[in-house]
């Protein structure tokens, strides 16, 4: 399969600006024949702390709209993360189809249905003083999405906040594969600072995912930590990664970029350096099986031992 990242610099709660440019780097991509596009992490606003309420959407959500038709149009699979306000509904099919298993919400766009898991109520932040003073008490989300060919296959809330991202997000509860229907397909996705938790891959891997993607806005100066763990991730767990990374400024920090398809031999396909950029690579989904008979990791593992309860 043909796949691509794009490096973009997103520039600061400037939503429209930032979808137009990212849409128009990805038909770039499609023009070089990809099938499956990554964007970055909440890449239409960064971490708009200044003004979340209106860089966040409730769902069905305008800019996933236009994301679903983007991937309808041009037949394709696209994969990101948006920042989410809940507003208690879910966004799927009505008669269900097209959600993941365990909690996991998906569906086609234009229809809604309240669906208990995806706002993730439980997972108020106790004690956050950006959160206690909010004066709606609305909760927001870090949202990792997936639309295939305009349908949306699968949701994944981030888990695992970065320091200040817990004072303003509220954390997921589920850590599952996105199954892609059409192309017969499990993606393990993942966002950010989630690539130092070897957990998270390794649960997805299990859960049968073929391909890992993390989706990223990992800041200087931890350049040399992304690459290490980027493919070290595609190593341990014997599958493709596509380690989609940002790059240019915020007041408070730099992005490096760096971002990588990684073969499931650890092998770096194609690589971007700092500046803004598409990366695109015919990327093999299919050796899993061979490359884990010739070196038998799942199989050797020997799960009681490694429980720390």
């Amino acid at each position: 399969m043909k796949v691509a990242c794009i490096q973009m610099d997103v520039l600061q709660c400037k939503k429209q600006e930032n979808l137009e440019k990212a849409l128009y780097m990805a038909l770039k991509a499609v023009k070089k024949g990809a099938e499956l596009i990554v964007f970055p992490e909440v890449f239409t606003t960064g971490f708009c702390y200044e003004d979340l309420n209106h860089a966040a959407e409730s769902l069905p959500s305008p800019t996933l709209e236009n994301l679903a038709c983007f991937s309808e149009a041009n037949d394709c699979i696209i994969l990101g993360s948006i920042i989410q306000k809940d507003s208690g509904e879910a966004y799927t099919e009505d008669d269900g189809e097209g959600s993941n298993d365990k909690g996991r919400d998906g569906g086609k766009k234009g229809s809604k249905k309240e669906e208990k898991g995806f706002s993730g109520k439980e997972t108020e932040i106790p004690g956050s003083k950006a959160f206690t003073e909010r004066k709606n008490s609305t909760l927001y989300y870090n949202l990792g999405f997936c639309f295939e060919s305009g349908v949306l296959a699968g949701t994944y809330l981030k888990t695992h906040p970065f320091k200040a991202e817990n004072g303003y997000f509220s954390k997921g509860s589920s850590i599952e594969p996105i199954s892609l229907k059409k192309q017969n397909l499990k993606i393990g996705l993942e966002i950010c600072y989630e690539l130092r938790f070897p957990e998270v891959a390794r649960k997805l891997s299990i859960a049968g995912s073929d391909l890992l993607v993390t989706i990223a806005a990992f800041p200087n100066p931890r350049a040399e930590h992304w690459k290490t763990l980027a493919k070290a991730r595609a190593i341990e767990n014997q599958i493709p990664h596509i380690a989609c990374n940002r790059t240019g400024s915020v007041p408070d920090c730099t992005y490096f970029g760096n971002s990588m398809i990684i073969d499931a031999w650890g092998e770096i396909k194609a690589e971007a350096g700092s500046k803004e950029c598409t990366i695109v690579c015919d990327l093999d989904l299919t050796g899993k099986e061979e490359i884990r008979k010739a070196i038998p990791v799942f199989e050797d593992r020997r799960i009681e031992l490694y429980s720390d309860n």
